[in-house]
Formats: structure tokens, C-alpha cells, sequence
């Protein structure tokens, strides 16, 4: 399985605050949401976005992976 870097999917540094990653997320999800961008390859990008969120918008989640990723 091959290391994501979901810092660098959404755009913001390692020590970006919730609040950060939630309006990077917000921004690149109105620009690469299926249903407004027709652009080859949307819905992958969405999920991909989907993923990094659901991992770094939760403390829980995010500590393991800042140890993993180091």
C-alpha cells in the first residue's frame, strides 16, 4: 500500500489548524465536485478529497497519521 500524503491533497501544511483543513477542503470540493466540474477524472479527485478530510478533520484520526507519515 503506498503512503498518501493527504496534507498535499488538500493543499495545506502539517501543522494547518481544523479550521484550515476545513476551509481547504470546502474550496477544492466546490471546484472539483462531479456535479459542477466536467473535467475527466472529478469524482476520483472528489474521493481522494473526501479521504484526506475524513482523516485530518478529526484528532482521533489524524495523530496516528502524523506518526505513520513521519
Amino acid at each position: 500500500m503506498q503512503f498518501k500524503d493527504y496534507y498535499k491533497v488538500l493543499g495545506v501544511e502539517r501543522g494547518a489548524s481544523e479550521d484550515e483543513v476545513k476551509k481547504a477542503f470546502r474550496k477544492l470540493a466546490r471546484k472539483h465536485h462531479p456535479d459542477v466540474s466536467r473535467t475527466a477524472g472529478a469524482a476520483a479527485r472528489m474521493q481522494a478529497l473526501n479521504e484526506a478530510y475524513d482523516v485530518l478533520r478529526a484528532p482521533q484520526k489524524r495523530a496516528p497519521y502524523d506518526q505513520v507519515g513521519q
